[in-house]
């Protein structure tokens, strides 16, 4: 976009420089922390009122800054408001989930402007798997008749070991020797950025989902795996490497089953989407009754039946989320021991099964968490629901964009 562009150009010295560099401070304020009058500007940015009328009038004439007329103020003249101008430009969020793709478009403004749920896709680790993603993104794009010359980055969330930094991801679409986010760009012919679900999950609930005040939060993504996303002091914590919230794969159980990281053990062989199924079936092979024996005997048994199961009053099903739920409490009490956070989210596929998932969770984790710790930790449901990785996706590229 030729607009951006301008502001991007790095190539240019001296006192253009300086005016470019100045732009972009002041789009990174507007991003950050929304609308904002010439004073805040000024004290924010610690720069004169001329040069920040000077560089805000730059902007409105490029189409990137909105007037947005006077404030309300207890006495005196009323300042102007200033702000990104939300027709500017828009980010596309990209959620890819096992068997289907949900997308979200926001403006500069953060507004949410076309949502579709529920895309059918089934994610596999071939070149034509993503090929096929290729074209489902093209596709959208071309019906959801936003220009693409506005399109200013894609985000893309995505399961598995993910490097942002590097945009490499080290499972899913792993079979080139470059980044995965520079051959979705090539692809897409746009600028991509790759982020873990669990992580885009925490990100989307913390900026627009039930956090209030809180700047630490763990985010749990139970879903067909386990995840957590870790947000300190307001911001998404990575690690070294850039694989922080590997929960999943931590050794939690002395038993023979194989986790799909191909070690044995794993919290995830008992406490996940993937495990609940598993052990549903199992239990019906011993002889357990259940509403859905005859589904599973046809072959076509998937979570989302043991969930609905649950509100039909499966016992079965009810007991399977219960014991899970309790060892899941365990290890969530030892992450409150050692974090110590204001908040943790529950998000993830798995949160359908409502209370009987959280209670028996909370009872595990005043049994096995320090009551000095977990007295100061609040324990909520997503607010997003299945819909927080695809906001989080859009808003980590549309930070990537305007504010780095």
């Amino acid at each position: 976009m030729k607009r951006f562009t301008e502001i991007n150009n790095d190539s240019i010295s001296g006192v253009a420089y300086k005016t470019i560099t100045l732009k972009k401070a002041v789009i990174a304020y507007f991003s950050r922390y929304g609308n904002a009058t010439i004073a805040d500007l000024k004290t924010q940015l610690s720069l004169s009122t001329p040069k920040i009328i000077d560089v805000l009038n730059d902007l409105v004439e490029l189409g990137l800054v909105k007037d947005y007329g006077k404030q309300e103020s207890s006495g005196g003249r009323k300042p102007n408001v200033y702000g990104l101008a939300g027709e500017a430009g828009y980010f596309l969020g990209v959620d890819i989930k096992n068997d289907h793709i949900k997308f979200a478009v926001l403006d500069l403004q953060k507004n949410l402007v076309y949502f579709k749920d529920k895309v059918s896709y089934r994610a596999s680790n071939t070149e034509k798997g993503l090929n096929e993603l290729c074209d489902i993104i093209l596709d959208f794009i071309k019906v959801s008749n936003l220009p693409k010359e506005k399109l200013l980055a894609v985000g893309i969330s995505l399961f598995g070991r993910i490097n942002q930094i590097s945009g490499k991801s080290h499972n899913l679409f792993n079979f080139y020797n470059e980044p995965l986010d520079i051959i979705l760009s090539q692809k897409l012919d746009m600028r991509v950025f790759i982020e873990n679900d669990s992580r885009a999950m925490c990100y989307g609930e913390f900026a627009r989902g039930v956090v209030t005040t809180e700047k630490d939060m763990l985010f749990l993504n139970i879903d067909y795996g386990l995840g957590v996303g870790i947000i300190i002091n307001g911001s998404l914590y990575y690690g070294k490497s850039g694989f922080s919230g590997e929960f999943g794969h931590v050794p939690a159980f002395d038993n023979e089953v194989i986790c799909r990281c191909g070690k044995k053990g794993c919290l995830e062989t008992e406490v996940s989407g993937w495990a609940l199924l598993n052990q549903f079936k199992q239990r019906i092979d011993k002889g357990s009754a259940s509403i859905l024996s005859d589904k599973y005997q046809q072959g076509n048994l998937e979570i989302d039946d043991i969930l609905e199961a649950i509100y039909n009053d499966d016992v079965l099903a009810i007991e399977l989320v219960a014991e899970m739920a309790g060892k899941l409490g365990r290890s969530i009490a030892s992450l409150i021991n050692i974090f110590n956070p204001e908040l943790v989210v529950l998000g993830g596929k798995l949160t359908a099964a409502g209370e009987n998932l959280l209670l028996p969770l909370k009872t595990a984790l005043r049994k096995y968490s320090s009551s000095l710790v977990n007295n100061d930790t609040q324990i909520k449901i997503t607010e997003l629901n299945e819909q927080a990785g695809v906001w989080g996706a859009c808003l980590l590229a549309r930070n990537r964009v305007l504010e780095n």
